[in-house]
């Protein structure tokens, strides 16, 4: 079980994990407005204090999930009774255990033991009453709102939010993380992400807040440059598979070489996120003839 200590920047509280907000961990926000108070992205350690270890006598009125992935759902079953929003393009993965799980786009046979750690490890439950935003969506707290700024890319439905007046941006899994952008799920998509990134550069804040690592950024400049620095880990994955498509291979040699995860590591999705990364990584190649289809399923640097 993991402690948690909260950072206040105005009326936003920052709930931060002992371990800084590492997976499976991550920051959750707790939003105090004068009407109404809303929690985002129940983390793990919000599931293992439960509301008593976090809210110091507060009433949680909403719950606002950034996106549908498992850390960012852990502690909705602490709140039963308590309404729960997310974008409509991740609402079925809010909603149903089994989506959320679908959209990994693991083989079949591992499927099933999948969503069994999850419910074990994560505490998932279906949340069917879960209602759906859009972009643009303002929720009032009364002295203080919540606008909805969809940035998609890490899945579908991604979502930051900002919180006026105390002018702080939380980014959820935009995480200036030196691992990168991930966009491996059968939802994600390479080009949307870039074109979120480039939307968060044009938001002017205060505070940044995201969901692992950095947990909370101070000024413009200071966001910019480490989401800049972000960003280019694409460019450098990308070179990393020119470099490897000197001679022709096939996308089951470029999976096994990996362009995302390190050699040595074992994670039971690192290859399906290489496949999906790199089919993304392909198509744009080939689009801009960079790459060439040499034969049907091999690909190789143009000449």
């Amino acid at each position: 079980m993991a402690g948690l200590s909260r950072h206040d920047h105005g009326a936003v509280g920052v709930l931060m994990p002992e371990n800084g907000g590492r997976y499976p961990y991550g920051n959750s926000l707790l939003i105090r407005g004068s009407g109404e108070t809303v929690l985002v992205d129940p983390s793990l350690a919000v599931g293992e204090q439960g509301p008593a270890g976090i809210e110091g006598g507060e009433r949680v009125d909403a719950i606002v999930v950034s996106h549908g992935h498992e850390d960012h759902l852990a502690g909705v079953h602490r709140y039963p009774d308590v309404p729960v929003y997310a974008h409509d393009a991740d609402l079925a993965a809010v909603r149903s255990v089994d989506t959320l799980v679908e959209g990994y786009g693991l083989p079949a046979d591992r499927t099933g033991e999948f969503r069994a750690e999850l419910v074990r490890d994560f505490g998932l439950v279906d949340r069917p009453d879960a209602t759906g935003l859009a972009d643009g969506t303002r929720l009032d707290l009364g002295d203080r709102t919540v606008t909805v700024v969809h940035l998609p890319g890490h899945t579908a439905g991604h979502c930051g939010l900002l919180i006026e007046p105390d002018d702080f941006f939380f980014v959820g899994d935009i995480d200036l993380s030196r691992f990168g952008p991930y966009y491996g799920d059968t939802g994600s998509d390479l080009e949307a992400f870039e074109a979120s990134i480039e939307r968060c550069l044009q938001v002017q804040a205060r505070w940044y807040g995201t969901f692992h690592h950095k947990g909370v950024v101070t000024g413009a400049q200071q966001f910019a440059e480490q989401l800049r620095a972000y960003r280019d880990v694409i460019g450098t994955r990308e070179q990393r598979l020119l470099e490897f498509l000197g001679e022709p291979r096939t996308l089951d040699e470029v999976v096994a070489h990996r362009i995302v995860y390190r050699p040595h590591v074992d994670l039971p999705w690192a290859d399906t996120v290489e496949r999906r990364t790199s089919e993304q990584h392909l198509a744009r190649l080939v689009a801009d003839g960079t790459c060439e289809i040499v034969e049907p399923g091999r690909f190789r640097r143009a000449r």
